[in-house]
């Protein structure tokens, strides 16, 4: 029998941790209030996570997030039967903080009842110091909205639920 890949005797080559690259991450979870972050690149794979000290610190834009994000209208969505979110959940299409308004004392870009519009800006995510709109994917009524202002939020995570 002829064995195909890594011989048997060949160790797995060391780990040479890019010390930057952790510095960077652990600056990034500082930054967001976020409690881990996760980079991966090929097989190599860095994880930094910390415990919440419950300080509430200020984001470069004057928004100040809250320590744990409360939800805006009665929590997250109700899953289906087979546990996907339902139908015209918004999810977050990365990491970062949850702006609902254009700029702190604005009002919102939408609330729950608006008729929005296929792209419409709905709200912003900074991640890494850059402002993201996140637009409606499609048209419809806002009918629950899942983060507070200010709010860390995880990739996939539920934002609104778009009727």
């Amino acid at each position: 029998m002829k064995l195909i890949g890594k011989p048997a005797n060949r160790r797995p080559a060391p780990l040479n941790p890019d010390t930057d690259a952790i510095r960077a991450l652990a600056g990034l979870l500082a930054e967001t209030g976020l409690s881990e972050i996760e980079y991966a690149v090929g097989d190599h794979r860095i994880r930094i996570a910390r415990e919440s000290a419950g300080k509430t610190m200020t984001a470069p834009n004057g928004h100040a997030p809250a320590a744990v994000p409360p939800a805006v209208d009665g929590g997250l969505p109700v899953p289906a039967a087979n546990g996907a979110a339902p139908p015209g959940t918004l999810s977050s299409p990365m990491v970062g903080i949850a702006y609902l308004a254009p700029e702190p004392g604005a009002e919102p870009f939408v609330r729950v009842g608006d008729v929005v519009a296929q792209g419409q800006p709905l709200l912003i995510i900074e991640a890494m110091k850059v402002m993201n709109q996140i637009r409606a994917p499609q048209a419809g009524r806002i009918a629950r909205i899942f983060v507070a202002d200010a709010a860390p939020v995880e990739y996939g995570a539920p934002l609104m639920l778009i009727e």
